[in-house]
């Protein structure tokens, strides 16, 4: 009887458990439980990174993801063809017909407010109890501004005026933020990129390479205020770029352009898989491989961790030959979706040992990792306009190491901003300041590090947008570029639009908020 009275008894207070809410789940830590050590502190970092991979990801859960930035970034350029082959998007991109609802807008919105969000949560957790020193602290909250604002200068330059999120959102009534002016976003921006600068260290222990630095945080000062384009924002890019120039060191020591004045090796080097992080390195999307979780920026983002998909890029996938018009198929099984324009490899010099190092053409040996390295003449048939790219390819990134086990992922890290494109930069800001003898040297630097004789004379605008062009070709840059530059309208006469100098923002978004205090305002004739 006993017994039996037990068990009654207990079996009264498990389910009377079941009505509080203050039960912690088996599986589950609570984040105010969580917060604590600098361990925990660096994993709630790593996820904030993790955002950034995903620009480039691919996924067969959430939004059916596949390398949506590109499509909005290069795809979208004169320098890069969809093919016939590729999907739907692509194709619209390529025709800059651009709609809301369109997969590329929805989901590097969600990644870009994912990483702020990761980013914020970090901050609120940093002023409440943990185990942290005062050392610690700091360091942690400029590396959490460096990638808020990071995330918050991708939103400006893509949709213009996107909200601007300062904090975690926990009322229920309360959980969009309406548009922010471009002043206030610049303003937040380079204030985070600032205290970002007084707090993280100039490199990190190897383990930690790729985390951001100080001067990676230099750098993108001067970037965003070249972005920014008034004669005073001018001058403090100048007074940046000089910073980083004169005293900026990364995880390969002083930063300098790969320049040992054998243009082909050096540009190879710049992209190997087997030389990241290096001299030009400045900011560098860390990717891991062969299998997921080996990398400190990986969390599976676009899988669940059933899933156990090795966090890298598709960018072999997408990019590499495929078998288009040809009698006989392109080795690898890629799909070949995006190729160079004859009007890029039109813009290259006579002589300039780019065009050889970042394209395909008739005439070269094409290299592929198939399992193994496989080899064979290039042939102009796997391209509807004859070329593929070599960029981030060729012979020296043909490993397995580089290579998923199926053969799709990529691991070589995204060079995201190099030395070579602050030397550009700074010599930007030194054109717009009357400074053109000394833009020149800067110009002059990267035509030589590719082979090419100095510029006849003083360098003008149209000679840095040319160097630009050719030395940062499927870099994510051009768009925008071409954009801020006001070439639209040259060099797309026929299909150029007023609106297409912001992105609209994913309509879903826009639905989503409608009516409330947080409602974003869609941008024009979208």
């Amino acid at each position: 009887m006993k017994t039996k009275i037990s068990l009654l008894v207990v079996a009264f207070v498990v389910c009377n458990s079941c009505n509080n809410l203050d039960l912690v789940p088996l599986d589950k830590i609570t984040a105010d439980s969580y917060y604590k050590t600098a361990p925990e502190f660096d994993a709630a970092m790593f996820a904030a990174y993790s955002s950034i991979q995903d620009f480039w990801g691919t996924s067969t859960e959430t939004l059916g993801e596949m390398g949506e930035y590109w499509k909005i970034t290069d795809v979208v350029t004169d320098d890069v063809n969809a093919e016939p082959n590729s999907d739907n998007i692509s194709k619209d991109a390529d025709r800059l017909n651009f709609r809301a609802s369109d997969k590329p807008f929805a989901a590097i919105y969600t990644q870009i407010y994912e990483g702020i969000y990761r980013a914020n949560t970090v901050l609120e957790h940093l002023a409440m109890e943990n185990e942290l020193s005062d050392a610690e602290k700091s360091l942690y909250d400029g590396e959490a501004k460096f990638l808020r604002a990071y995330f918050h200068f991708e939103a400006l330059k893509l949709w213009g005026t996107p909200p601007l999120v300062m904090e975690t959102f926990k009322d229920l009534s309360k959980l969009s933020v309406p548009n922010a002016t471009k002043e206030q976003l610049y303003t937040q921006i380079l204030a985070d990129f600032n205290d970002a600068f007084t707090k993280l260290p100039a490199t990190w222990a190897p383990e930690n390479t790729g985390r951001a630095t100080k001067w990676a945080a230099m750098a993108y000062i001067g970037k965003v205020n070249v972005w920014k384009g008034q004669p005073a924002d001018m001058l403090a890019a100048i007074t940046a770029f000089e910073a980083v120039i004169d005293n900026g060191v990364g995880a390969a020591g002083k930063y300098g352009l790969i320049d040992t004045d054998n243009p082909e090796k050096d540009l190879e080097d710049v992209f190997a898989f087997d030389n990241e992080n290096n001299k030009e390195s400045i900011f560098e999307i860390q990717y891991g491989g062969p299998h997921s979780d080996d990398n400190i920026w990986v969390f599976d983002d676009t899988h669940s961790e059933a899933f156990k998909a090795s966090q890298g890029t598709g960018r072999s996938w997408f990019w590499d030959a495929a078998n288009n018009s040809a009698a006989e198929s392109a080795p690898g099984g890629k799909l070949g979706y995006w190729t160079p324009t004859q009007n890029l490899v039109d813009a290259f010099e006579a002589g300039d040992e780019r065009l050889n190092s970042f394209i395909y053409q008739a005439g070269d040996t094409y290299y592929i990792w198939n399992s193994a390295v496989e080899s064979l003449p290039y042939d102009p048939e796997w391209s509807s306009t004859g070329y593929n790219v070599k960029k981030y390819s060729g012979k020296r990134n043909s490993v397995g190491g580089d290579f998923s086990g199926n053969n799709q992922g990529n691991f070589n890290n995204e060079r995201i901003f190099r030395f070579a494109e602050l030397k550009l930069l700074y010599a930007e800001a030194l054109l717009a300041s009357g400074r053109a003898a000394e833009a020149t040297d800067q110009i002059n630097d990267i035509r030589d590090r590719a082979g090419l004789d100095d510029l006849p004379g003083l360098a003008t605008l149209a000679d840095l947008q040319h160097e630009k062009r050719v030395e940062l070709c499927f870099e994510a840059h051009r768009w925008f570029d071409l954009v801020r530059w006001g070439l639209g309208p040259t060099l797309f006469p026929a299909d150029w639009n007023a609106k297409y100098e912001v992105y609209p923002f994913p309509q879903s978004e826009v639905d989503r908020t409608k009516g409330t205090a947080g409602e974003i305002k869609q941008n024009k004739d979208y």
